[in-house]
């Protein structure tokens, strides 16, 4: 009986011991960020409680979709982009390429490769490229979803773009959708979301565990460094003292600046080691 005994605490002290080893030695992440156009932009649009002196400065903000490529050859897109003929002729992107293109070009991914999308907020040009990605499950803040789209897949809100609503409440009815219920969720092993950015109204941002630490893909929660460097908020903003909060909280997460990935910073592409034109590896 007492050998028994023992043996049961032996199995129970190595399941212990294997738990706490996998806890020590989570999934390991590689990010890269892949550029698929450029927009002229104000900085005055990007970043709030400019000095009036500082207004009128403009930028060539990047446009982008990020990269997390995990075990099991999964590919997860942080954000889609967009691609529909009418943004095309509204904003005349410069260097334009279709995002499915861009992965493909950059880093050999095709559309049907792409796992998992991670929508950080209902924009025209973050959510507008979700169904380029045929097998991809969606990932999005239940009450972004809920509070911009009806039951039949009508806007609900100016901030969603109706053929957008549309499309995500079809991937919705086909089961490609999954609804997050709140902040600091791990939705994936080694992937977890946050709210609390308030670009939209549940907008959320991702912190994914790499070979140099947690990453923190910020999409628009934080559009530029600068935001970051001269504690400032971003300029479109639901809530801007949350929105500060939640630039806090990445810093504490990440534990560098150099962590961190702003949702439109050109100067992504030179902090970071170049693979191709237009891709970086963030980790």
């Amino acid at each position: 009986m007492l050998k028994l005994t023992s043996l049961i605490a032996a199995i129970g002290l190595a399941a212990t011991l294997s738990a706490d080893l996998q806890q020590a030695q989570p999934a390991r992440w590689t990010v890269h960020a892949v550029r698929y156009a450029t927009l002229p932009f104000r900085v005055s649009g990007l970043i709030g409680n400019l000095p009036a002196a500082e207004r009128d400065r403009s930028i060539d903000i990047a446009m982008m979709v990020w990269v997390l490529r995990g075990a099991d050859n999964r590919v997860v897109l942080v954000d889609a982009g967009f691609y529909r003929e009418k943004f095309m002729q509204q904003w005349k992107p410069a260097g334009y390429a279709k995002p499915s293109d861009a992965l493909n070009a950059g880093l050999a991914i095709a559309p049907e490769q792409v796992t998992d999308i991670i929508v950080t907020h209902v924009h025209w040009d973050h959510a507008d490229g979700v169904d380029l990605f045929p097998r991809a499950k969606v990932w999005i803040q239940r009450d972004e979803y809920t509070h911009h789209i009806d039951d039949t897949g009508k806007p609900l809100d100016r901030a969603i773009d109706g053929d957008v609503a549309t499309m995500l409440h079809i991937l919705k009815e086909q089961g490609r959708v999954n609804l997050v219920p709140g902040d600091n969720q791990e939705i994936l092993p080694g992937v977890r979301v946050y709210t609390g950015g308030k670009h939209t109204y549940q907008s959320q941002f991702v912190g994914v565990a790499s070979r140099a630490g947690t990453i923190i893909v910020a999409s628009d929660n934080v559009y530029m460094y600068e935001n970051l460097e001269r504690r400032l908020p971003i300029a479109q903003s639901v809530n801007p003292a949350s929105n500060m909060s939640a630039q806090a909280r990445m810093l504490l997460l990440a534990a560098s600046l150099n962590r961190i990935v702003p949702g439109h910073d050109p100067s992504v592409f030179e902090r970071f080691q170049a693979v191709k034109p237009g891709v970086v590896r963030i980790d």
